[in-house]
């Protein structure tokens, strides 16, 4: 059911991020098309397998899968979530910053009234072009820029989660309340975007540097070549928009999934 519900939450989160999210790299709903089925897709993977690793790790450490987990565990869960999150969604995020920063088509020379074909003509040709003009690399291009960027943060995510709604939470009460929930989610989608900004700089302008660019060698040199022009200010670019984008995309992605648990919940204790 985690999957489930961390589906539900990601697809109804995207309604309120998109935008926002595309104002870094321009062009409000420029490759939407696949952005709420990845969302969702991401968002299930990420709290059905958050909830089973940290379910795997308590069995390991204490014996028991519903024991009350450490901070450690929830890190290291969160962490390892944020890796196969990676795996998964690299692709796609190349083709989002792809469809992003592609240039408007401009009138044709010999004919001013048509316009030619952008490049990218939709999410999937969007990767059938990189995957043929770069090759498997071309997909994952940004990965080591994403594996530093999600591990830490989804660990941060989780944890600030967990620790802010045991904090508000009244002693007697079994389960964090509704404006619990979203102050909680919200302020740790802050935190770990707070985190994850310079990371996620890089790893845009490794996606964006196409087949015949090479522009940058690697994460490092991407990182360095980046400060080097444009100062360390560089890598915190928006990360004032990744914040005020985070607070409400995961208020409802929080809200959303421990809504649907616990609806699921009460119709299975009907039963």
């Amino acid at each position: 059911m985690d999957f489930i519900a961390g589906a539900i939450g990601g697809g109804l989160s995207t309604a309120v991020g998109y935008p926002l999210d595309t104002v870094k790299v321009w062009g409000f709903y420029k490759g939407v098309s696949a952005s709420v089925f990845t969302v969702s897709l991401i968002s299930s993977v990420s709290f059905g397998t958050y909830r089973n690793f940290l379910r795997s790790i308590c069995k390991m450490r204490y014996g028991t899968a519903d024991a009350k987990p450490s901070k450690l565990d929830i890190s290291l869960a969160g962490s390892a979530t944020g890796a196969v999150r990676v795996m998964l969604m690299t692709p796609s995020e190349v083709a989002k910053v792809r469809m992003q920063t592609q240039k408007q088509p401009h009138p044709s020379v010999a004919s001013p009234q048509h316009f030619s074909k952008p490049k990218y003509q939709g999410s999937l040709h969007c990767l059938k072009v990189i995957a043929k003009e770069e090759g498997f690399g071309g997909l994952y291009k940004g990965c080591s820029a994403l594996l530093c960027r999600d591990c830490s943060s989804s660990a941060i995510y989780f944890l600030t989660y967990s620790v802010l709604c045991d904090w508000l939470t009244p002693v007697g009460k079994n389960k964090p309340g509704f404006l619990v929930v979203l102050l909680s989610g919200g302020f740790a989608g802050v935190l770990a975007w707070g985190l994850a900004t310079p990371m996620d700089v890089i790893k845009s302008r490794m996606q964006t540097d196409e087949s015949g660019q090479h522009k940058y060698k690697g994460l490092v040199h991407c990182a360095r070549e980046s400060v080097r022009k444009e100062g360390v200010k560089v890598l915190f670019k928006g990360l004032g928009l990744n914040c005020i984008r985070a607070f409400p995309v995961n208020m409802v992605v929080f809200v959303t999934y421990e809504a649907v648990l616990r609806f699921t919940d009460h119709l299975t204790n009907e039963k």
